[in-house]
């Protein structure tokens, strides 16, 4: 088909505010439009605006976490998009708001087959949670956690950690959250109703735990670690200033054998399985929402991370 023209934030160089303008994408043949109305802005969004993906190139329209409408009906966009001419089918895939046009833009096209119905039209808070949701469910499959286990969440007023911890809350863990902050301590205790810790140490007097969902890295993962009980499992979900991982304490590794493991995003069933959760309200979202105006004071407020959950654009 002929190029599309539409509204975007762009990214044409690393650490550079959005530019607001007209954009052409000219789709494969068989891919469909969606019209966007929420797009999550991801932790990973803010890697890839430093810089923290060597791979990709400028200019670049991000934003993976799509949700709106395909011939009036609500939809997401699952992201993670396969290669037609991969030979053998180990090619990874391609990834909305990376190699191709993401949903920080009033359209993004997709295969027919990578559109997701939604229950409902609230796209926002399917913007909000979905990302989180899968995430951790991934992260807990990994971990292989089990109702009843005592998990630590770092980074917890984050976007992926706040809605993964009522994922965890759904499977029956004891959840511990830790946020730097007590005033949003205070919050996720009265919202969501979770044991807040603003201390890593909080393990001498309340004991220590069996997993530990690290999504902030390289911060606080060997704080954290010191939290997990002999034979713990640690799984590395993001690492937010991408500076290197260093474990201090190798020691501690070896004399209390801790799993340390990553733990690599979300399956489709996974997504799918998260919008669902969220549609019956299993999960509360927490979010701000900017138009795509406000595009480069939402990017402010989220590199400063001074909010509860996850920004939401609404092209």
């Amino acid at each position: 088909m002929l190029g599309d023209k539409f509204r975007a934030a762009v990214l044409y160089g690393w650490r550079e505010p959005f530019r607001l303008e007209e954009f052409e994408v000219d789709p494969p043949e068989g891919w469909v439009p969606v019209e966007v109305r929420s797009v999550g802005m991801c932790g990973r969004d803010l890697v890839v605006w430093k810089g923290g993906f060597p791979n990709l190139k400028p200019p670049l329209v991000l934003g993976h976490e799509v949700f709106g409408l395909y011939e009036g009906q609500p939809v997401s966009v699952y992201p993670a998009i396969p290669d037609p001419g991969c030979l053998g089918g180990d090619c990874p895939p391609a990834i909305l708001g990376e190699n191709l046009p993401g949903g920080y833009a009033e359209r993004v096209y997709a295969p027919r087959e990578n559109l997701i119905p939604l229950p409902d039209g609230d796209f926002n808070k399917y913007a909000a949670a979905t990302c989180g949701v899968a995430t951790m469910m991934h992260a807990a499959s990994v971990a292989r956690v089990r109702p009843g286990e005592r998990v630590l969440v770092t980074g917890a007023s984050g976007g992926v950690a706040v809605h993964g911890i009522q994922y965890l809350q759904l499977l029956g863990a004891e959840v511990v959250a830790y946020t730097r902050s007590r005033e949003k301590g205070r919050v996720l205790e009265e919202e969501i109703g979770v044991e807040t810790v603003t201390s890593l140490d909080f393990y001498r007097e309340r004991g220590r735990v069996d997993v530990v969902m690290e999504t902030v890295g390289a911060p606080t993962i060997n704080e954290s670690m010191r939290a997990l009980r002999p034979r713990g499992r640690l799984v590395l979900i993001g690492n937010i200033s991408g500076e290197p991982v260093t474990i201090k304490r190798p020691a501690l590794l070896v004399m209390r054998e801790i799993t340390l493991t990553g733990s690599a995003a979300f399956t489709r069933k996974e997504w799918e399985a998260a919008i669902k959760t969220i549609g019956k309200g299993g999960v509360k979202p927490f979010y701000k929402a900017y138009s795509l105006d406000q595009i480069n004071t939402a990017l402010k407020e989220a590199l400063e991370g001074g909010r509860i959950g996850r920004i939401v654009i609404n092209p």
